[in-house]
């Protein structure tokens, strides 16, 4: 069988071949480092590091690049709004603060690294020269009330909607910038006039004058500055289908780059029914689940769901997905002591060639779009198997089929046996949240210690009522801060 792979573009699911063989790029769109990672945040990187590790099974070189979004209005008017509180923190120290936020959720869960992180700021001068591309190439005109600002010309790219399938004529004026200077509504900004209410430091200079990038050229700037003009997979949420991504398909083609050949979405995240949302309420930070369940089987309940699908979050999950977890930790102690008694250990993480003992049906449903409820069937049925194996004394079939549960869990981030998952010094796997907690709050109550030698009380009565309502309670001592599951 073919990897197979469901296209947003096309629509459909399609034959995947990297276009150089053995190699695979993939740009995903990463965080923008406002505030805390929630639910969302994590189900997306789950995804793309589970298609990470899979390709990387198969025999593949994968470049995934990941962004951080480190510039930005939210940002910006996060700052300002903190400050007014009596804040000292600048936006670029917000941006950094939430953005190890972000990387210690990450690997909390097991999240590989990407391959390389650029941020936003670090790529000015890459989209200054797309953007003056794009206007030589008549795609793109300054404003026309003498500002700074540079917008795209979407009536100059007749395939403007290529992506989502729309009509220009259907689409909403654009609301990343002010109508003001606009030849339409429906044209994005490339580049935006520094305003006097934002700090200079969030501006730079370009030939159109003072300002900072819109959120759209960044991507397409840093996607083909580190993966080429095109690459195999430009990855994200569903949400950033429009604009986000249709903006850079059409700004990054217009500019002559070919640019992704496949589109992939994961789906969204409901909790209780409802859409996840700010303006509901109803926001599941990482903190929360971290606090909630071992981070491995958080990872389990994030990555139980098919990719495409609502991943569905309500008050017993997190309870179902520890029972399911703990049936195939069960299953390896009872295998472990089987296979130490026969000499014949089970191949330990990362040990060998994982690939080679994975069953078909694992397989098969990797290859189908990445079809992971159905490769845990697989490996729940090798669990059952295995299990009545060792109930009937067949030896041999139980260490198979335990050697197949663990290239299975290998392959899918899960071996509880991993070092990832091993609190320092040499707890258990089951107490690795602690280890994960650890460290997050820990990187919280630095960067509390920070405000307060700085004498920015504001920001660190934030950080110690943000771990307060996630269930963390701090307590200075002359030794230092202490925290507690309060």
């Amino acid at each position: 069988m073919r990897q197979r792979i469901y296209d947003s573009r096309a629509q459909q699911v399609v034959d995947f071949e990297p276009r150089e063989e053995g190699r695979i790029g993939l740009y995903v769109c990463g965080p923008t480092v406002q505030s805390a990672p929630h639910i969302g945040h994590l189900r997306s990187a789950l995804v793309y590091d589970q298609m990470r590790r899979w390709f990387t099974a198969t025999g593949h070189d994968v470049t995934l690049i990941r962004n951080v979004t480190d510039i930005d209005d939210k940002i910006l008017d996060h700052a300002r709004a903190a400050q007014q509180s009596g804040s000292a923190e600048q936006w670029w120290a917000l941006a950094y603060r939430v953005e190890r936020e972000f990387t210690a959720a990450y690997e909390a869960i097991g999240v590989l690294p990407p391959t390389y992180e650029p941020r936003a700021t670090a790529n000015i001068a890459e989209m200054i020269a797309l953007i003056e591309r794009l206007i030589g190439r008549g795609h793109a005109y300054r404003a026309a009330d003498g500002s700074a600002s540079v917008y795209f010309d979407t009536a100059s790219w007749p395939e403007y909607g290529a992506l989502t399938r729309q009509s220009r004529e259907q689409m909403d004026a654009a609301a990343d910038s002010e109508p003001v200077g606009k030849r339409d509504p429906r044209d994005f900004a490339l580049w935006k006039a520094h305003r006097e209410h934002e700090p200079v430091s969030a501006s730079w200079e370009s030939p159109w004058g003072r300002g900072r990038p819109g959120w759209h050229i960044e991507c397409s700037a840093m996607a083909t500055r580190y993966l080429g003009e095109q690459f195999d997979i430009h990855g994200g949420g569903l949400d950033l289908r429009f604009p986000h991504h249709e903006n850079e398909l059409a700004q990054s083609q217009a500019a002559g780059h070919p640019f992704a050949r496949h589109w992939i979405h994961n789906g969204l995240v409901n909790t209780g029914g409802q859409k996840m949302s700010k303006s509901l309420g109803n926001s599941l930070f990482a903190a929360d689940l971290l606090a909630a369940a071992r981070p491995v089987v958080l990872r389990y309940f994030l990555g139980s769901a098919h990719y495409r699908s609502v991943l569905e979050f309500s008050d017993t999950s997190l309870a179902e997905a520890a029972a399911a977890f703990e049936r195939i930790e069960g299953f390896l102690e009872r295998a472990g002591k089987l296979a130490e008694a026969a000499g014949a250990p089970i191949p330990a993480p990362g040990e060998g060639d994982a690939a080679s003992r994975l069953p078909a049906a694992f397989v098969e449903a990797m290859l189908d779009d990445f079809a992971v409820p159905q490769a845990l069937a697989a490996l729940h049925g090798a669990v059952r198997a295995g299990n009545a194996a060792i109930d009937s004394a067949d030896t041999a079939t139980a260490l198979a089929r335990a050697a197949e549960v663990a290239a299975m869990l290998d392959v899918l981030g899960l071996d509880p046996r991993a070092d990832s998952w091993a609190a320092p010094g040499g707890s258990a796997p089951g107490d690795a949240s602690a280890s994960a907690l650890d460290h997050l709050v820990r990187a919280l109550i630095e960067q509390r210690a920070e405000a307060r030698a700085n004498k920015d009380f504001a920001a660190s009565d934030a950080i110690r009522d943000r771990l307060l309502a996630a269930g963390v309670a701090l307590e200075d001592t002359p030794n230092g801060t202490r925290w507690s599951l309060s």
